[in-house]
């Protein structure tokens, strides 16, 4: 697909079909030379072709070559994570840019790799490449070419692009915002906390008793697995019962729920945002470091 998209694939048709005419004349010149003495006019004339053609499929291996070089060079021109007050500061720059020309900005939500809007990809071109790589991320971009990044905002809005005269950032794509519920869920610990802005003001958890590995002697390892599965079970109906009264209770804007892959697709239902999330320890302290890193945000320069 690259070779297609650089034009390298006909490059290299090219090349493979000059070097097979290259070997053809060159038998061809051999074959005269032996026939007849008057051949060697005609010789004369392919071992010509023959250097013309060297010298083309020279010229074109140096394109390919600068092609795969180019490729190879194309890289993030800087990836940092940033939190808090610092990614506050970061948004308010790209916020403070204006310009005279309605259509001088670009914004943009890439959702996926496979998801580039037109717009995206006519305007960075080969550095579209890195765009996917970047995503699912907010892409910034003017017209004069000063701003180019992509930011991976911790809650997705609906995909978007468009050129204006200000960058499109949300707040509460970025930040914590207004009073919602922040949850993390493993097979075996349960946190909540009900938040205003970057303020918890409610805190619940608990942890359930889940055996960790099959004891030696006892239980066969069928009816270990079997007891294991019925206690993740019992414990992530206790959080999905918590989770049903946050949301029930409309007290909350949102429902923000983050915590292993494995589990999370049994209580997702109660939560507006889900997120996978490694935090672990104690309820309070997995809480904290899954909050935290939720809300961070990685930053491309492109």
């Amino acid at each position: 697909m690259i070779d297609r998209l650089l034009g390298r694939a006909e490059l290299k048709e090219k090349i493979a079909e000059l070097a097979e005419e290259k070997r053809h004349l060159e038998r061809r010149a051999e074959a005269e030379e032996e026939r007849r003495s008057d051949a060697v006019a005609d010789r004369q004339r392919a071992e010509e072709r023959v250097n013309d053609l060297e010298h083309r499929i020279e010229s074109l291996e140096e394109r390919l070559s600068r092609t795969e070089g180019e490729e190879a060079s194309v890289e993030f021109r800087r990836v940092s994570d940033a939190r808090g007050d610092r990614l506050t500061d970061i948004l308010d720059r790209f916020r403070a840019v204006e310009s005279d020309d309605p259509e001088g900005l670009l914004t943009a939500f890439v959702p996926s790799d496979d998801a580039v809007p037109t717009s995206v990809s006519d305007w960075f071109g080969d550095r579209a490449r890195l765009v996917r790589r970047a995503a699912p991320a907010v892409v910034l971009a003017d017209d004069s070419g000063a701003v180019s990044a992509a930011i991976a905002p911790p809650i997705a809005p609906e995909p978007f692009d468009r050129w204006d005269d200000a960058f499109r950032l949300a707040e509460t794509w970025f930040r914590p915002t207004g009073r919602f519920a922040f949850a993390v869920v493993r097979s075996d610990t349960f946190a909540m906390g009900t938040y205003e802005g970057t303020e918890r003001v409610a805190f619940e958890g608990f942890t359930s008793d889940v055996k960790e590995a099959h004891s030696k002697g006892g239980f066969s390892q069928g009816r270990f697995e079997r007891r294991r599965e019925g206690q993740i079970a019992d414990h992530l109906k206790k959080a999905s019962r918590e989770l049903a009264a946050v949301a029930d209770a409309d007290d909350v804007d949102r429902v923000i729920l983050v915590g292993e892959r494995s589990v999370l697709g049994e209580v997702r239902d109660h939560a507006d945002v889900t997120d996978v999330s490694d935090a672990t320890g104690k309820p309070k302290a997995a809480l904290e470091d899954a909050f935290r890193d939720f809300w961070t945000a990685r930053i491309h320069g492109i």
